[in-house]
């Protein structure tokens, strides 16, 4: 599956979503207008949390033909990636906090036939991701210290996005900039700003008892305020 031309792409994180009811929530983001589900996974170890694993994707593979953006968020993701792409992944990210690995990792997701994304938290500086900008389809800035859904946007993390902004431009580059953690109209429309094309969305959107009520003002919000448009 090819990564869309879109000026704006809304995923909504699956880690929002009432796992008790899983079917229908994949229901609710198929008629969403969303374009993305976006799995956030978690291993315990890189950040302080547990959440999916590829048969939770091989569950849901079959029930959405969304394009499905896996976020391993894990100290040895390199035993994940094939098993993620079996299980219908289409974009694979792994952080740039990984050091010297990145560039192996890299490889191993694009020689499984999926697109490849690197992910850098707020802490950590944006340099860490320069090198690697020609081999990568998504640069994931993370605006919140990963680990937990319901945090609060960190607005400092915007002079990142614009600063990959400036260097894609720079140097003719295509990927996509996605930012992910605490993302609502608001915020979502700050981030669209500084040059994020690609929001991830998850408490804003999932606790809305109309969801496609919810991307649609995501979306609508980010396209009037990048045209100085009233709300």
């Amino acid at each position: 599956m090819a990564l869309t031309d879109s000026a704006l792409i809304i995923a909504p994180s699956l880690l929002a979503a009432n796992y008790s009811r899983l079917d229908r929530e994949i229901q609710r983001l198929n008629r969403s207008g969303a374009e993305w589900i976006h799995l956030d996974i978690m291993d315990g170890h890189f950040v302080p949390n547990l959440s999916f694993g590829p048969d939770t994707l091989r569950h849901i593979r079959p029930l959405t033909g969304l394009f499905v953006d896996v976020h391993l968020m894990c100290e040895r993701p390199e035993i994940l990636i094939q098993p993620f792409v079996e299980s219908g992944a289409n974009l694979i990210t792994v952080h740039a906090e990984l050091g010297p690995r990145v560039k192996d990792l890299l490889w191993q997701i694009r020689s499984c036939g999926v697109h490849v994304g690197l992910a850098v938290n707020p802490p950590t500086s944006i340099e860490s991701a320069l090198p690697h900008l020609d081999a990568i389809d998504l640069l994931l800035i993370m605006t919140v210290n990963p680990g937990f859904g319901g945090q609060s946007f960190i607005p400092e993390v915007l002079t990142k996005v614009e600063m990959a902004a400036r260097r894609r431009k720079a140097q003719q580059l295509k990927f996509r900039i996605e930012v992910d953690g605490g993302i609502n109209p608001e915020t979502g429309s700050q981030s669209f700003q500084a040059g994020a094309d690609t929001l991830v969305a998850g408490s804003s959107l999932f606790r809305r008892t109309h969801l496609k009520s919810a991307v649609s003002q995501l979306r609508s919000t980010c396209m009037r305020q990048s045209l100085n448009l009233p709300l």
